[in-house]
């Protein structure tokens, strides 16, 4: 497979806070529609090394090319419009506005809030918002207010948000966390099913959650690449027991 191939190639990534290495050459590839998880104790890296994909934090050497395209050089919204959609740690949602709205407002023909609240309503926006809800389980909230959903309704919006401008890769930040068992189940479910035509990156500590939906794992600790394996290697794997596992 030539490294052309992969959706995300990540070389040699290495970002310095003040002299501490919060990632250390990291080496990553993720193909087409697969779903990998990133775990490894606090301070590991994880979240940093999704703000150095979309562009929140530059790096301070390494390559990262998505598609083969260069990110290391472009903006955060260039890395966006590139194909490539993030959601953080907490629900970024309009609680004023209706599910319907929310997606609505997120469709990338009418970027930014007020921009895309005016433009003319068609029936591909009216389509699109219709799947996506259909996808994140809430075709029967369209039109209630974001602000009454679940914790978990919430979190299902916001990655419905991302999916109206359809991105190659999705990156989700313990998307889990607060959940039911129940919602934590069918978020499962969810990203079993977004991943069937796009790529995805989880970050998340909830290790049966893990089970459930990782095709692979990749294991940081202290900036680095620990192990990268199957989740059933990983759990089997003496190092990884003993940085993270163990504790």
């Amino acid at each position: 497979m030539s490294i052309t191939d992969f959706v995300l190639a990540v070389e040699d990534l290495t970002v310095s806070f003040d002299g501490f290495k919060a990632v250390d050459k990291l080496t990553m590839y993720i193909d087409k529609n697969e779903l990998r998880v990133v775990i490894g104790p606090n301070g590991a890296g994880k979240t940093t090394v999704l703000d150095l994909i979309c562009g929140k934090t530059k790096s301070t050497s390494g390559s990262i090319k998505f598609k083969n395209q260069e990110l290391t050089k472009l903006s955060e919204h260039e890395i966006v419009r590139a194909g490539v959609g993030r959601k953080f740690q907490t629900p970024s949602i309009y609680e004023n506005l209706s599910v319907y709205q929310n997606l609505e407002v997120s469709y990338p023909k009418g970027r930014g809030v007020f921009g895309s609240l005016f433009f003319k309503q068609t029936a591909e926006v009216e389509n699109r918002v219709r799947e996506v809800a259909a996808e994140i389980l809430l075709s029967d909230a369209l039109d209630m207010e974001a602000a009454l959903l679940s914790h978990g309704q919430k979190q299902w919006l916001e990655i419905g948000m991302l999916l109206m401008q359809d991105p190659e890769l999705l990156m989700l930040d313990e998307p889990v966390a607060g959940m039911s068992a129940k919602e934590r189940d069918q978020t499962a479910d969810l990203l079993n099913r977004i991943c069937k035509n796009r790529s995805v990156i989880v970050i998340e500590h909830d290790m049966e959650f893990v089970k459930k939906i990782a095709h692979k794992v990749t294991v940081l600790h202290q900036g680095k690449i620990l192990a990268e394996d199957p989740m059933d290697k990983v759990q089997a794997n003496e190092k990884v027991i003993e940085v993270y596992l163990g504790h």
